[in-house]
């Protein structure tokens, strides 16, 4: 049987087995998919002994970056993005190394969520790798500009520079800006602990400021309640996110595009259950 997983650190957490499963059962797809507790010191040889008769692998947290550099040969967004959460072994055997998280992203947005990115004034908190994986993807939608702001200047700086040649793409301190914005998207992982990166409420525009966390609890994250306090037309989550950067991925290995509708419905629905 044809063999995908995903590997990560810790990885007992992870839902994209469950969101394969589903994808496999709805485009009648003869798989097998599970999760790979890798080492931290030896990623590499982990996933070198999978692709032995592996096909494919999704990458997690931390090792997106040692995936990059594992791969033989790289898509355009993910070496753009410089870090790779899909690897697919080709027929030559070399492993192709792909970034699909800023088009499920992107996707998420557009079409799930219904949003038109074009024209819109964009802040993306984070400079690290969610920001620079959903930058390229973003650009692509022609916004009327994205705003990367981070703690650290230089790091905000150096992915704005680096992505400069997409579209109209600017660096910002947390406190740099405080007039309204279109969108905000968190790219952080302060949700994760609760917190919030220091943001003045006036960056959002009642009624009419759309905001999005990247990540996903079955609650509200800390990033969202305070936008909804705010009066952010709309909160969204990462979980869309999730399952369309898997659909992207599953679309990469078998040549069928699932439809992630009723996979993310189904998701929500488990996340509500507790």
């Amino acid at each position: 049987m044809d063999r995908y997983c995903v590997f990560g650190n810790p990885i007992g957490h992870s839902k994209s087995p469950l969101i394969h499963r589903l994808f496999a059962e709805q485009t009648g797809q003869t798989l097998s998919y599970e999760a790979l507790l890798a080492p931290l010191e030896d990623f590499s040889g982990c996933a070198r002994a999978f692709f032995a008769e592996g096909l494919g692998a999704n990458v997690t947290v931390p090792f997106k970056e040692e995936a990059f550099r594992l791969a033989d040969t790289l898509s355009e967004r993910g070496r753009r993005a410089g870090a790779v959460n899909t690897l697919k072994r080709l027929d030559d055997g070399r492993l192709l190394g792909d970034n699909t998280d800023g088009a499920g992203l992107v996707r998420d947005l557009t079409v799930n969520a219904g949003i038109e990115l074009r024209g819109l004034r964009i802040l993306l908190l984070g400079a690290g790798g969610a920001a620079r994986g959903a930058l390229a993807p973003l650009l692509a939608e022609q916004p009327a500009c994205v705003v990367i702001a981070n703690r650290t200047v230089a790091k905000a700086e150096q992915l704005a520079h680096e992505f400069a040649d997409l579209g109209p793409v600017v660096a910002s301190g947390f406190d740099w800006i405080d007039a309204p914005v279109d969108l905000i998207i968190n790219a952080t992982s302060a949700s994760l602990a609760g917190e919030l990166p220091p943001l003045a409420p006036s960056l959002i525009a009642p009624g009419q400021t759309l905001c999005y966390d990247m990540m996903y609890a079955n609650t509200p994250t800390a990033f969202n309640r305070w936008a909804a306090a705010h009066g952010a037309a709309r909160t969204l989550d990462g979980l869309g996110m999730l399952v369309e950067q898997a659909a992207e991925a599953f679309y990469l290995w078998r040549g069928v595009r699932p439809d992630s509708a009723p996979v993310l419905t189904e998701l929500r629905r488990q996340l509500a259950a507790g």
